[in-house]
Parts: structure tokens; sequence; C-alpha cells
């Protein structure tokens, strides 16, 4: 359990930053009921290895079963709520006027609870964009304003007739570059890194709190299990987030 002297000494880290920002994995949002991608492969999915449902051959090979497993995990994502974790990092953006989340999570709760800064290094999974990006990188399109046989698979472009995909990194792709480019100027200046809800195995996100230390910022972890990036940390909070960020935020508001 984490103790008050704990919560204080990663509030008085906090207190001396000048430019903080975060990095937030899958456990921010399971928290919310989201599953992540790996608990996702339940029931009629659980026959199926991620190399079949989440990267470019795979859709090439069987966009309908793709376009299948992406509409059930929309489902999913659809109800949920931002959790007190996400709700605390928008007000602690408030604090300091400015707080850069880069976040693994391709739902929309940290916009939903209030924060403004989100870069999204694996995409959004409720936007659809042209296979092909025709029209630019992302290409995106409304398939709602599209009309086609949805028991069918994926529509196609209203532009050049290619297979309309959801606009997330699968494996084996690079990041948006925007987003890569965003993060890494965000990571350069920062002076303060909260590392929340993340394995610490996915990269080049992995890499993200290492390079911001190596850059000179501090960095604090919320996370109920050690992660890989646990070791390099100057605190660490084992707990979710939506129970340690609101105290957290309740002893920074306290000096």
């Amino acid at each position: 359990m984490v103790t008050d002297v704990q919560i204080e000494q990663a509030a008085a880290l906090l207190r001396t930053s000048r430019r903080p920002c975060v990095l937030t994995g899958a456990g921010v949002s399971k928290e919310s009921g989201i599953p992540t991608f790996r608990d996702a492969l339940e029931g009629l999915w659980a026959q199926y290895d991620p190399s079949e449902l989440a990267t470019p051959t795979a859709f090439e090979r069987n966009p309908k079963l793709v376009w299948d497993f992406y509409e059930m995990r929309r489902e999913r994502v659809r109800p949920a709520q931002p959790n007190p974790g996400h709700l605390a990092l928008a007000t602690l953006e408030k604090r300091y006027g400015a707080l850069p989340i880069i976040t693994q999570n391709v739902d929309d709760l940290h916009e939903r609870a209030g924060s403004t800064q989100i870069i999204h290094l694996h995409g959004l999974i409720a936007r659809d964009r042209c296979s092909r990006n025709c029209q630019g990188d992302p290409t995106l399109i409304d398939v709602d304003a599209l009309g086609w046989d949805r028991s069918a698979g994926p529509p196609v472009c209203p532009h050049c007739g290619a297979l309309i995909r959801p606009d997330v990194v699968w494996f084996g792709e690079i990041l948006p570059e925007k987003a890569l480019s965003d993060a890494i100027a965000v990571i350069e200046t920062t002076d303060l890194m909260l590392v929340i809800g993340t394995s610490g195995v996915v990269h080049p996100a992995a890499r993200m709190p290492l390079e911001a230390k190596r850059h000179g910022a501090k960095l604090i972890e919320i996370n109920p299990f050690r992660s890989e990036l646990t070791p390099h940390m100057d605190a660490w909070l084992e707990g979710a987030s939506g129970a340690i960020m609101p105290r957290l935020l309740a002893a920074l508001e306290q000096a």
C-alpha cells in the first residue's frame, strides 16, 4: 500500500516541475473497463494470434475478420467513461497551464476527461481511414456517411476504392510521423514525466521515459505492478491511477 510519505515525496517532485508531461498505457484505460489488446482475445477471438488480427498482412488476407475484430473492440470502448485517474490529469493540466499526455491508448478518454494536449502514438480506434491514404496521411473517412453492406466487411474509400481500415497502428507499422515528432519535442523539453499504467515493453514508447531522463527529467511511475521501467524511476507509487492520482493531486494542492 502506498503511504502518505510516498505520496508526499512524489508531490514534492511535482512541485518543483515547470514542464511536466505524462505517458499513459493500457492500464489506465483498463480501469475504465476497456480490455487490453491481449484481454480482448477471449471467447470467439481466443483462437486467433495477434498476427491474424492486427497487421497489414492480416488485413490484406482477411479484411472482414480484422474489421469484425475491431468492431467488437469499438463496442467495448463506446460505453467506457473517464475514471478518476483521467479526471485528475485534466485537473493537473489546469494547475500547470499545460500538460502534454503521450498515450499508447487508442480511446478518447483523456479528451473526454478534459485534457487538451493528447498525443496518440497508436491512433484512435473510433476513426477510420483509407488504407492507401490516397488524399494525404491520414485520409480520414466518416464511414457513417457511407452506404454499404455492413455484414460484408469494411467499406471502400469514396475517393479511390481502396478498403477502409481502423485508424490505429498495427504490429509492424511505424508510428504516425506527427505523433512521434510531437512526442520527441515533449520528451526533450520536459523536466518531469508521470509514467502511468504502462508495462514498459512496447517500443518505441517504452524508451520515451528513459530518453526524458537522459535529458534531465525526473520520473514518477504509477502502476499496480513493477514494470520494465520501474528500476529507472525516481518514485514508484504502487497502485491504480484512479486511486493514486487523486491522492497525489490532493497532496500537491495542499502546498
